[in-house]
Parts: C-alpha cells; structure tokens; sequence
C-alpha cells in the first residue's frame, strides 16, 4: 500500500498529512511522539491531500468545527474503538480518561483508553487534545502539552463567539 503525504504550515506548526485513496491514515506533528511506521516509502503528492490540507488550516483558523475527510486509521479493534469515540467529544468540551472509557462500555480501563489515546494517528480531526485529566490537568499528547492546550484555547474562543 502506498501512501501519499503532503507537509504543510499551520498556526501550530508543520503537519504532515498521509493517505491513500481509502482516506486520511495520519496527522503527524512536527515533533510527534510516534513516527508512524513505513514513513521512508510514502510519496509526496500535495494535491492527492488538499481537502485535509483545506480542512485543516480552516479549523486552525477557527473556520470549521467539524471534518468531513474520510478516514482509514489502522489499529487493534480496542483502539479503534476509542478513536471512533474521540469523534463523539463536542467541539470546545473536554471528557476525562474515565469518561472516554465508559463511553465505550469500558469504566475500568481508564489507562488502557488513554494508552490508545496517545497513539491515535488522527489528532485534531480525530480530538484525543479533548480528552484530559480526572483533575483537569492537561495529560500527554503527541504533538506536545503547549499544542494541546493552543486547540482547547482555539476552541474554547470560537465557542465563545457563538455561545
């Protein structure tokens, strides 16, 4: 399978965006935590991606609320049942590990949600920067602490706007 890429700028930093004609597999930031695997054979094509590219510098700019890309992130099937669930997060809310975890029929899996939650490969489209701590602490993210509380501030102005 041979994946496309496109690395663009953004108010955030560079993201770099990779699918196929399945969907989006990844976001990556610029230091992200988890290089995704098989990086060495993805194709540059900036034109195969321009909808996500679109999409995404929209609701970096406070444009869009909601994506519309089709999606083809690879996981086990735990993981891709939370990351399903990430989607359900409203914009500008934030639910906690344990929310997350019985929101999925799971409440005692806190730590496993959260170990899936720090590899999504869709951040921002899939929101994991909505899922914090029980205290309200921000917890890891793979773009980094600083990245995750500039979305939950993105969001919580353009909520603001239209509350």
């Amino acid at each position: 399978m041979t994946l496309f890429y496109d690395t663009f700028d953004s108010p955030i930093g560079a993201l770099t965006v990779a699918g196929d004609g399945q969907g989006i597999h990844h976001i990556l930031f610029e230091n992200n935590r988890y290089d995704a695997k098989g990086r060495a054979q993805w194709r540059h094509d900036a034109h195969a991606l321009g909808e996500a590219r679109t999409q995404l510098l929209q609701y970096l700019h406070g444009q869009r609320q909601h994506f519309e890309l089709p999606l083809a992130p690879h996981g086990t099937a735990f993981q891709l049942r939370v990351w399903k669930a990430l989607a359900d997060i409203p914009f500008g809310q934030t639910w906690s590990y344990v929310e997350l975890a019985r929101h999925i029929g799971h409440p005692t899996a806190s730590r496993a949600v959260g170990a899936a939650n720090g590899r999504n490969p869709l951040p921002i489209v899939l929101p994991c920067h909505r899922v914090i701590g029980s205290s309200g602490a921000l917890t890891g993210f793979g773009g980094g602490l600083p990245t995750k509380a500039a979305l939950l501030q993105l969001e919580a102005q353009r909520d603001a706007l239209f509350a």
